[in-house]
């Protein structure tokens, strides 16, 4: 697309945002982020309404939106009055089909269950891991075509994610892509000729992932040696191992998606990102040793988990609003990270920015993510290994990516790339 049309498409965003009675601002239309149109809604709700209630979307049912840096970190590390308990999503957990799992609990299950599973992403076997996804980032680039466009989405941002978490549970190798297949389901919005069409579909293939996984648990539960993998922590841990069916699913769910989704789509915002600021990509040519401070930037610019659900416990007030006991109250992660009053020109890429590791796209408190390590971790090395093989020349992107319809996982379906010729 070219650079008239986006900025006629981004206009026009900006005209119906703007002229949209305040009251019927509904920033949880999953269009809006299909559309990447979401920008000037959030733009104007931290101006004008920066604690906003909206009552039209018969989907969620009403629900507040927490728009600005400072108010969404009061909610997130307030889990006394702010609970997760009632899910992570607007969509309410349907009656019959529980999901239990640990981001979705309060203390002390919660700490309980974190604590099980935290091991595997602790400094020493992060250390472990290096040397592997290096090798595996390695293959991934060498065994794509140059001056061919391919999908980025596909052979690189899912590929090495998916190798990732087959490691991380010890997965059949051979069959990883049911992991992402599975991440893919449990965040879906049901629609016709989409990922998944209705409601039952997702409850059916969520099934199929449990009955898989419950085959590992019993294989490893029974192991005299519990293995350092995910599942054998689960299966031998004292707070999880008489988990029922559907909160072991839960919280597979949970680590599936936390594993997958958002390492995936920051490295395809990533790229996407150097290519809208190419005086960017330059500074990262000119001085690679910025890439740690780089990938915390990259994080912030595409905030992959677009919001994050508390529902109150009590009465309570947010910014001079009277929060009712029961409101859901959804932290916009995505306009917190473009908050104009804490981050200077938030709207754009700057790779060596000071502070950047100050963003809000892993959470606060007690519900922060527990991966966030690994994720940075992945990122780093793959632009390491990006920059080894390409020092000087520029991986393109060739049309505004497909993005995912959801307004919880901000993320991308395709991103049509072409690699340089490299001189060998």
């Amino acid at each position: 697309m070219s650079d008239a049309a986006v900025k006629y498409e981004a206009d026009e965003a900006r005209d119906a945002a703007y002229s949209t009675p305040l009251a019927e601002i509904d920033v949880a239309d999953p269009l809006l982020f299909k559309n990447n149109v979401m920008w000037p809604y959030f733009e104007r709700l931290r101006a004008e309404a920066p604690v906003h209630y909206c009552t039209t979307n018969e989907e969620v049912g009403p629900y507040w939106s927490v728009t600005r840096y400072k108010d969404i970190m009061a909610v997130d590390t307030n889990h006394q009055v702010f609970s997760s308990e009632g899910g992570i999503t607007l969509r309410d957990p349907e009656e019959d089909f529980q999901l239990p799992m640990f981001i979705a609990m309060d203390p002390p299950k919660h700490d309980d269950q974190r604590k099980t599973v935290s091991p595997i992403v602790a400094p020493a076997n992060l250390a472990k891991l290096e040397s592997t996804i290096r090798k595996r980032a390695g293959n991934i680039l060498d065994s794509l075509p140059e001056g061919k466009p391919f999908n980025w989405v596909d052979r690189v941002s899912i590929e090495l994610t998916t190798q990732m978490l087959a490691t991380l549970f010890d997965f059949p190798f051979e069959e990883r892509r049911k992991l992402t297949r599975w991440s893919d389901v449990a965040t879906a919005t049901p629609m016709e000729g989409g990922i998944i069409e209705t409601e039952e579909q997702r409850r059916a293939e969520l099934l199929e992932c449990a009955e898989y996984f419950i085959g590992l648990w019993n294989e490893r539960v029974n192991a005299r040696e519990p293995g350092n993998d995910l599942i054998s922590m689960l299966a031998h841990g004292e707070s999880t191992r008489n988990m029922d069916k559907m909160e072991y699913l839960g919280n597979l769910i949970l680590l599936i998606v936390g594993g997958n989704d958002t390492t995936r789509n920051s490295i395809s915002g990533g790229l996407l990102a150097l290519n809208q600021f190419p005086e960017q990509y330059k500074k990262l040519q000119a001085n690679p040793a910025v890439i740690p401070n780089m990938v915390a930037e990259i994080i912030r610019w595409q905030t992959p988990l677009a919001y994050m659900r508390r529902t109150a416990l009590e009465d309570t007030e947010i910014a001079g609003q009277k929060i009712a006991k029961g409101d859901k109250v959804a932290m916009w992660y995505v306009s917190g990270n473009r908050d104009e009053t804490v981050i200077e020109n938030p709207n754009e890429l700057v790779i060596d920015r000071e502070r950047a590791r100050q963003h809000l796209s892993f959470g606060f408190g007690i519900h922060r993510c527990v991966g966030n390590r690994l994720a940075e971790m992945q990122l780093r090395i793959i632009w390491e290994e990006i920059m080894k093989r390409w020092p000087d020349k520029q991986i393109k992107v060739l049309a505004e990516p497909r993005r995912v319809h959801s307004s919880f996982v901000k993320g991308y379906e395709e991103l049509m790339v072409e690699l340089p010729k490299r001189s060998h």
